[in-house]
């Protein structure tokens, strides 16, 4: 910006202090006060820049007491309400702009309960599903096959019993022994099996409880249950529902 750029700036900045800049009226270099300034208010009372020999103040002398000017000025009117800079910086900090209310989190869908767990009667549609089960325990049997031993016993009243909740969890075998050495008919639960995943849930000891009562209604004094030497986590839960070890079993294929 050239000297008659900078000279309107300072007149402007001026003039909206309300002052008045001076220029000095000496046009050669070198000469008098050349390129001085001066300032005065409305009323032309000196401020800055005026000596005995003309003007004094620099451009930038000019600029630093206005900017001091307006600075003071701004204060000036923070104080008149009541409130100093330092202070308002920290009542801003202390109370920021009210946030929106974020939209409330959706509650979580509730677990699905599983359907109540039933023990029933087997029937033919339930074959293919005791058959899976019974392979768990390692004896591969077609749904075929396992569909015509279940009509045998339930030809002869012994239908085994299986366990649901949405679908075959557990089946339960049993049988009725009439022995000459006891007064009563030994019951014997040949076999049981309860889903992977759906073990300690209640579903085992539902299974035998509903097969005391099969026994119990044919004259059962006694309840065996057989199970695999190598089945120790069978061997416990019978333990816990009140069996006790009392012989050996021997056995040999035919």
């Amino acid at each position: 910006m050239g000297d008659s750029g900078r000279d309107d700036r300072l007149r402007e900045a001026a003039a909206n202090r309300g002052l008045r800049l001076v220029r000095s009226r000496v046009r050669t270099p070198g000469k008098g006060d050349y390129g001085r300034f001066g300032l005065t208010d409305a009323g032309g009372a000196r401020l800055l820049g005026f000596g005995p020999s003309g003007l004094t103040a620099t451009a930038e002398e000019i600029e630093a007491y206005l900017h001091k000017g307006s600075v003071s000025d701004w204060k000036t009117s923070l104080g008149a309400a009541g409130v100093r800079p330092s202070a308002r910086k920290k009542r801003i900090a202390a109370n920021p702009e009210p946030k929106a209310p974020s939209a409330p989190k959706p509650e979580p869908e509730p677990e699905p309960k599983p359907p109540p767990l039933s023990v029933r009667p087997a029937r033919p549609a339930d074959s293919q599903a005791i058959a899976a089960l019974v392979a768990d325990l390692g004896f591969e049997s077609p749904p075929g096959a396992v569909e015509a031993r279940l009509a045998a016993l339930k030809k002869g009243r012994e239908t085994p019993l299986v366990a649901e909740q949405g679908e075959l969890i557990g089946v339960l075998a049993w049988h009725v022994t009439p022995v000459l050495h006891r007064p009563r008919p030994v019951g014997r639960i040949t076999m049981m099996v309860v889903a992977d995943g759906e073990r300690r849930h209640g579903v085992g000891r539902a299974l035998v409880e509903a097969a005391y009562e099969e026994m119990r209604a044919k004259g059962c004094g006694l309840v065996e249950v057989t199970s695999n030497v190598d089945l120790s986590g069978a061997h416990g839960f019978y333990r816990r529902l009140g069996f006790e070890r009392t012989s050996y079993r021997f056995a040999k294929t035919l």
